[in-house]
């Protein structure tokens, strides 16, 4: 039976994402267990909260070892709200610089939009070769998040031994306020979406099942 594990560093809905790939017959487990986290089939980064909070929680048990590790073995890792945010390079939240994983180029700031948090549901300019937006397209996704990445720039992961260049790299958008910022991106083993695919209905679970056959 396909595995997963949803990490468990005390940073988001993790049982709504443990039910949403069990209803998909992924064996699911919730943990922050090393071994079973690396030698699951895939791997989900969740995240709620702010950034530089959310990156201490998952160093302190070991989470950026994790998914440096399952990229570099190629390993599928889907980072989920502040869990997309920590994989670039850097988030400016509250005026405060934290740094993030790395693994995507670019940073993570405050949405321009006369209301803040962007809270509701939302369509997406999905990127034509997408492989998680696969025939839901021009579907509806469930957004609760004040911060987001506005561009994706060249990532330097030579220092983590991580050389993804050999994967193509699919941004998918999304606009609020007057903000333009990225609402999933996909390169190789790595994939993430600033929207909950586990809150977002049917769309979400083909999502999911996207991601799953990936494995």
């Amino acid at each position: 039976m396909t595995k997963a594990v949803v990490f468990d560093y005390g940073f988001g809905n993790v049982r709504s994402m443990v039910r949403a790939l069990a209803n998909l017959g992924v064996d699911t487990t919730l943990t922050s267990d090393y071994r079973q986290s690396l030698e699951a089939d895939g791997l989900v980064v969740p995240g709620v909260g702010a950034f530089a909070a959310c990156m201490a929680g998952l160093k302190k048990v070991d989470g950026d070892r994790v998914v440096y590790d399952r990229i570099r073995a190629g390993r599928p890792v889907l980072g989920v709200c502040v869990g997309e945010q920590i994989m670039f390079e850097h988030g400016l939240e509250h005026g405060d610089h934290a740094d993030g994983l790395g693994l995507i180029g670019g940073s993570v700031d405050l949405l321009d939009a006369d209301v803040v948090p962007h809270m509701g549901w939302d369509t997406i300019e999905a990127d034509s070769d997408s492989t998680l937006l696969k025939g839901v397209e021009g579907e509806r996704f469930y957004f609760v998040h004040s911060y987001a990445a506005m561009a994706v720039t060249a990532a330097d992961t030579a220092p983590f031994s991580i050389d993804l260049s050999g994967y193509d790299e699919h941004v998918s958008w999304c606009r609020y306020g007057r903000s333009r910022f990225v609402a999933a991106y996909e390169r190789g083993p790595l994939s993430a979406t600033q929207f909950h695919p586990e809150k977002s209905g049917d769309a979400g679970a083909q999502l999911l099942r996207n991601w799953v056959a990936t494995f």
